[in-house]
């Protein structure tokens, strides 16, 4: 025996005839166990500022696309309004309180290194996990091409695509020079194309990875990195919007007497950091800019998902990781437990969601999203989430759905914690509410600009709602 298998002229060695076979078999074995592959799609620090999310002149065709076809959450919130509390405790399930992690410098191993994290238990279950950019905490623009502070035990594979706009920081228009670079209202309309860019590496390389995991189930997170500031995309974004008609939220007279004093300790140079209010427009601008280019690499994956035919067995989640103030309240940027800094997008989409699609209007947590995803790929959750299955609502986004959304906030040695139902929101400040408190009624108050709390009219469901926040 030679060892080949002689086909006419053809000579081909049994073991590689045996890998191919193998090959073969579990591509169709895994295709008719109904896994299905998972393209988990992060963008830092975008808010609802989407069309689909009723913010009209805002492009963003093919997340609007993602969400026709699928399942959009209308009021989905964050669990802590700051990338890495936020992230720890969607990736683990876990709310703040359990991971401990109440600040960007923590890391939730340091407390619990046993956690199965979402991407680790598709790993453990014979999936392909890969991440390129950001999914677990790093910081922006400083960590872009690192790992940063990553989780090594979730990846099979991590990429860290490094662009121009980390190479070209020296030419930012810089409007609040005087706060570290992660957080200054800076921007740049940059030259170049897309594929330069940090977030244009994201989408090849993740295009990449469905190319040559097409066979086998997958669970691929392409973490983009804009809009976080600093604000840079390619000019031509910056081209699709009018500076005169970008509009800065107006803040009514007397309003910082109305709301407790931590309420607005986000911005501590308040409002808008002191910025005239032509450079918080260019801001605007530059962040609208940033949501059109990171939605137009988004494109690209759903494009390539359809051009390798995998769209109907793979869900798509795309998710920002809290919302982000743009002048709303004076406010800018997020760690706030407003509406505009808790609330962000949540869209699902493909195997598992309805096919006719819908909105969501009910309220909906991160905490649910490992659950979720779980659920409908058929793996066992650890015990301990703290979310439940979306899968009904996925399944009829009008069900009824009672469970409130909790968030919390550790800024400036001062607690705050939120909950919100489906009309009100409560906030309470300070181990016990010593610090202030805010109640608004998202029916007659959707910009909260009015705040109830104590208002003996308001008095019996500021109680309830009380009640609720200190029992969660």
């Amino acid at each position: 025996m030679s060892g080949c298998y002689n086909r006419g002229m053809v000579r081909i060695p049994i073991v590689s005839l045996l890998v191919v076979l193998v090959s073969l078999f579990a591509s169709r074995n895994a295709e008719a166990d109904g896994k299905p592959n998972v393209l988990f799609i992060a963008i830092d620090d975008l808010n609802t500022r989407l069309h689909c999310y009723g913010v009209e002149h805002i492009e963003s065709p093919h997340i609007d696309a993602l969400a026709a076809r699928g399942v959009r959450f209308h009021r989905a919130y964050c669990q802590y309004p700051s990338c890495g509390p936020s992230r720890a405790s969607l990736l683990t399930g876990l709310r703040p309180d359990t991971t401990r992690v109440l600040h960007n410098r923590y890391h939730f191993r340091d407390f619990l290194p046993d956690a199965v994290t979402l991407p680790q238990l598709f790993r453990r279950n014979g999936y392909h996990v890969a991440r390129v950019g950001k999914i677990f905490h790093q910081a922006v623009p400083t960590d872009i091409g690192t790992s940063g502070p990553d989780d090594p035990e979730s990846w099979d594979e991590v990429v860290n695509p490094r662009g121009r706009d980390k190479e070209e920081e020296g030419l930012l228009t810089n409007h609040t020079p005087f706060l570290p670079l992660p957080d200054q209202m800076a921007y740049l309309a940059a030259g170049g194309e897309d594929a330069e860019q940090t977030d244009g590496m994201v989408a090849d390389a993740a295009i990449r990875l469905l190319e040559e995991n097409r066979d086998r189930p997958f669970f691929v997170a392409a973490g983009f990195y804009r809009p976080h500031i600093p604000y840079i995309a390619p000019k031509s974004y910056f081209d699709r919007y009018d500076l005169e008609e970008t509009r800065l939220p107006a803040i009514p007279q007397g309003y910082r007497q109305r709301v407790p004093e931590s309420a607005l300790a986000s911005t501590p140079v308040w409002p808008n950091f002191g910025t005239t209010e032509r450079e918080a427009r260019e801001c605007i601008l530059a962040y609208e800019a940033c949501v059109t280019f990171v939605d137009a690499q988004v494109g690209r994956l759903l494009d390539a998902l359809d051009r390798l035919g995998l769209r109907d067995n793979t869900l798509v989640v795309l998710w920002g990781d809290h919302g982000y103030h743009l002048g709303e309240h004076g406010l800018w940027r997020k760690n706030s437990l407003f509406e505009e800094s808790m609330r962000a997008p949540l869209v699902m989409a493909g195997a598992g969601v309805s096919s006719e699609g819908g909105v969501c209007p009910s309220p909906v947590e991160f905490v649910d999203i490992y659950p979720t995803i779980t659920d409908l790929a058929g793996l066992e959750p650890p015990e301990n989430l703290a979310g439940v299955s979306l899968r009904p609502l996925l399944e009829n986004p009008e069900a009824t759905w009672d469970r409130p959304a909790f968030s919390q906030v550790h800024f400036r040695d001062v607690p705050g914690r939120a909950v919100r139902t489906k009309r009100w929101r409560y906030v309470e400040w300070g181990e016990n509410g010593e610090k202030g408190a805010e109640l608004y009624d998202q029916d007659e108050d959707p910009r909260e600009l009015e705040n109830l709390a104590g208002y003996p009219a308001h008095a019996e469901i500021e109680e309830k709602l009380r009640r609720l926040l200190r029992g969660s």
